[in-house]
């Protein structure tokens, strides 16, 4: 009798672990992705590793972080999947990721001027990522307007409220566009650019896709987006296009395995599809039609895809500084909201005033009009703070990217509004009494 218990649990052992071993769990995986990206790689995943189910958690670029951060200590996230790099570079600096050899060989180090992987294997390029201006035809033909290609083409008064964004706080690959102009162009000229579009928005979107749906649409006609949006309502039939300006840059999307991974095996296998020639194929879809990182995909790529390993564009693309937007990131977005964002309604409004009013001084020149409106624009780009104290470690303490705010990021934020709320209504009475000159 014993003998037959014993053996009866000695099987039940044995079914255990054999069910265990097909059972792969589940994978839990951060992503600021949406939806429509997600749900192809899941179920191709899942078809390719049975026994795995994916998890897919939404969060932004920057919530994402916080949330892994903030719960290392019981860990329940196997990967974090972004656009953005200085992102991972974060996480990494933070012994929040864990070191990985892909099982895939064979990829290419760079793409444009900018490494593929991190060096230290920590993090890995799966599509690269190019940043600028879409545009939908119909709309822009409804209103009489030439298609924009250059961030400057987006300052004139002919694209007044007909432009939208993403708050950088709250999107990665916007907070990416925003350090890229920044660094192109250089902070006083850069801010100067993104200022000059901020008068002309409208609207400031709180998610990155919430850009191309009003692009697609038809409620707006131009958004400051990532490049796939644009691919990808092209491939479903949207009558829209999309410009990489002089000033851009191309990086890599990436995936990197969360610190003690509850489900090491399947973060591991999840990377190693994401980097197969499955996984690959996977983002030429309609619904995704991202830039692959194996150069070969390109051979099935739709004709007049970019492709950044032979389109000469992607060789001159500027090199973007990760360990620069790094230093900055949080001092950055917080700009573009106090500066921007939340002063959408003055910066427009000054802005407006300066259109008309260089609309009545060009047909009736008068010096002290001119030079009333070249001071309205230097107080519109005038900053708060040069690039060095961005960066500085004074400045960057005061932002600990915790829900709660230190008493002197609340300071900040209410010296830089209440410094463009200042400077945005003198500019505005400087239009206003150069056009009264004219008139």
């Amino acid at each position: 009798m014993l003998k037959t218990i014993a053996a009866a649990m000695l099987m039940s052992a044995a079914f255990v672990v054999t069910v265990h071993a097909q059972d792969g769990g589940k994978v839990t995986i951060v992503t600021s992705f949406s939806k429509d990206v997600t749900d192809p790689f899941k179920a191709g995943f899942e078809a390719a590793n049975p026994g795995f189910t994916l998890d897919v958690q939404n969060k932004s670029t920057s919530s994402g972080v916080k949330y892994i951060d903030e719960t290392k200590v019981n860990n329940q996230v196997d990967l974090f999947w972004a656009s953005a790099p200085d992102a991972f570079d974060s996480l990494k600096s933070r012994e929040l990721l864990a070191k990985f050899t892909p099982s895939v060989t064979g990829l290419p180090e760079k793409v444009g001027s900018y490494p593929v992987n991190d060096k230290d294997g920590y993090y890995f390029g799966f599509a690269a990522s190019g940043y600028g201006i879409m545009s939908n035809d119909r709309y822009l033909e409804a209103n009489d307007l030439p298609k924009p290609v250059e961030w400057s083409d987006l300052t004139k008064p002919e694209y007044h409220d007909h432009i939208a964004i993403a708050a950088p706080s709250r999107s990665g690959t916007t907070h990416l566009t925003i350090e890229t102009i920044l660094q192109g162009e250089g902070w006083d000229k850069g801010w100067a650019t993104l200022k000059g579009i901020g008068g002309n928005l409208q609207q400031v979107t709180e998610r990155s896709f919430g850009v191309p749906d009003a692009v697609n649409s038809g409620q707006t006609g131009i958004g400051i987006v990532i490049d796939f949006f644009a691919f990808s309502a092209q491939a479903s039939g949207f009558p829209v296009s999309f410009a990489y300006p002089s000033v851009t840059t191309v990086v890599p999307a990436n995936i990197g395995i969360v610190a003690n991974a509850p489900n090491q095996a399947g973060a591991e296998a999840f990377v190693n599809y994401l980097l197969s020639e499955k996984g690959q194929a996977v983002l030429l879809e309609p619904a995704i039609r991202r830039l692959p990182i194996n150069p070969a995909l390109y051979e099935k790529a739709p004709e007049g895809f970019p492709n950044p390993f032979k389109d000469p564009r992607f060789q001159s693309m500027i090199t973007f500084d990760a360990d620069v937007s790094k230093k900055r990131t949080d001092v950055v977005d917080t700009l573009y909201d106090q500066l921007i964002s939340f002063q959408l309604d003055n910066i427009k409004g000054a802005t407006k005033a300066i259109h008309e009013a260089e609309k009545a001084v060009a047909t009736n020149e008068q010096a002290a009009a001119r030079a009333l409106l070249t001071e309205a624009h230097a107080l519109i780009a005038a900053m708060p703070i040069t690039a060095e104290e961005a960066a500085s470690q004074q400045i960057r303490d005061a932002f600990t990217g915790g829900e709660e705010k230190t008493a002197r990021q609340a300071e900040l934020e209410q010296k830089w509004a209440a410094f463009a709320s200042e400077k945005y209504a003198a500019a505005k009475a400087k239009a206003e009494e150069a056009l009264a000159l004219v008139d």
